[in-house]
């Protein structure tokens, strides 16, 4: 880019004739359709201030009019690059690709302003990690939990804890043949330790004594029933909180959710067609037979197995360029060291955003991970709700920054100064043997 720049540049300094200007700058004096740097044997030409330019002086130019007319290709190359880049490249549709496009449709049917949710619900399914909803009451929390339950088909748990919850209500109660024998053993037929999907409705309220083996349940998949360690089936497990949690033996516990989302009530904007919905008439006829065609048309959904392999099969299979642990490295260092209140990314959790944003691609039907696809971050890192603003807009700042035209930018300054120099030494009869060089350069 700065090669064909610098030939513009030598073709408007030959070709452009400049007329008289008021204005008090430089001039350089230049014979007309020659190249000035290309003047070998030539004599140095005089270089002369716009203010001292008398009426014989025809063949001088206007050094602005050059850097304009430089400015101007730069304007139309960053422009046709910013919108070759901006050109949509249609993914491959794979048949996942596909069942994923009909899961979200089938998943967000008749909900409004929660196309989000939906979206971050099935990427936690298909990461087998969980995801946590913040938000008021009556946001429709538990209602998605339960729409993947009934999209994947397989054993689901719910409940509510409060303050005085005991581990029988999550893990089962303890088995009483098995106290006769002397066993510690818990029946968990039916309750978390066998679930594929699971609900747990104001989580922040767990007490130690479930929190140990939540802890290793949510992480390792692995459940200690007495003297036996079993491998628990959980797909993910979806959180819901009215808030943050307080005390720092939480912590781990909030850890443990790769994927936050505050959920707001429905805009005002939307109330109209809430009422309506909860009447029994959200849709028109025809809207109504069109989304039967789009679903129909979109075929299956994803099934349990699509949730159970996915993710193997995405680490395998997609591949992360340098470009985004470039990305991702910069955005850490700087929400640790930069970002005011400092925002901590564990280990553990910088790792699985890379197997996050792979599943990311497998699902879009590609093999490599784009920077783009770190816009996802903004649900990743941050430990409070107005942290997810400042991870989207640093990774903006990344996206956009062009290192290829800093460097143009550097180039052209650098060429522009070196000829202002040599202008300037000329002009006060000072050496000239630069500028010489130049010319036979």
């Amino acid at each position: 880019t700065a090669i064909m720049l610098l030939a513009q540049r030598q073709q408007a300094m030959r070709g452009v004739p400049c007329a008289r200007s008021s204005s008090i700058g430089l001039r350089c004096a230049t014979a007309p359709a020659r190249p000035l740097l290309a003047m070998r044997n030539r004599p140095v030409h005089r270089a002369t201030r716009a203010d001292q330019v008398t009426d014989t002086d025809s063949d001088v130019l206007l050094i602005s009019e050059v850097s304009k007319a430089v400015d101007s290709l730069l304007k139309t190359t960053v422009e046709a690059n910013t919108e070759q880049g901006r050109a949509p490249t249609e993914p491959m549709q794979t048949p996942l690709r596909s069942r994923v496009q009909a899961s979200i449709g089938r998943v967000s049917k008749g909900l409004l302003e929660r196309d989000t949710e939906v979206r971050l619900l099935l990427l936690a399914a298909l990461c087998r990690e969980h995801l946590l909803l913040l938000g008021p009451p009556g946001t429709a929390k538990s209602e998605l939990s339960r729409r993947l339950n009934g999209l994947v088909g397989g054993k689901y748990f719910e409940r509510l804890l409060t303050r005085f919850s005991v581990p029988e209500e999550l893990f089962g109660p303890l088995s009483m043949r098995g106290l006769e024998n002397d066993e510690y053993v818990r029946q968990i037929d039916g309750y978390l330790p066998t679930a594929e999907v699971a609900f747990i409705d104001e989580i922040f309220k767990a007490n130690s004594a479930i929190l140990n083996a939540l802890l290793t349940l949510l992480n390792e998949r692995l459940f200690d029933n007495g003297s036996a360690r079993l491998e628990a089936p959980l797909l993910t497990l979806v959180g819901a909180s009215n808030e943050l949690p307080e005390s720092e033996e939480l912590d781990a516990l909030y850890d443990r959710f790769l994927l936050r989302r505050h959920v707001s009530r429905v805009t005002n904007a939307n109330v109209h067609q809430l009422a309506r919905l909860a009447s029994g008439r959200g849709m028109t006829l025809d809207a109504e037979d069109e989304a039967k065609k789009a679903a129909a048309a979109a075929g299956e959904g994803l099934s349990l197995q699509d949730f159970k392999d996915s993710a193997k099969a995405a680490y395998e299979a997609v591949d992360v360029p340098d470009a985004v642990i470039d990305l991702l490295v910069e955005l850490r260092n700087w929400l640790q060291d930069k970002c005011e209140p400092p925002v901590t990314v564990s280990d553990r959790r910088l790792m699985k955003a890379v197997q996050l944003l792979q599943v990311v691609a497998y699902g879009d039907g590609r093999t490599e991970v784009n920077e783009y696809d770190c816009l996802l971050l903004e649900h990743v890192f941050g430990n409070r709700t107005d942290d997810a603003m400042k991870v989207r807009s640093r990774v903006l700042e990344l996206i956009s920054s062009d290192p290829g035209a800093q460097q143009t930018e550097l180039v052209l300054l650098g060429t522009f100064g070196r000829a202002a120099r040599l202008i300037t030494a000329a002009s006060e009869g000072k050496d000239t043997s630069e500028l010489a060089g130049a010319a036979a350069e």
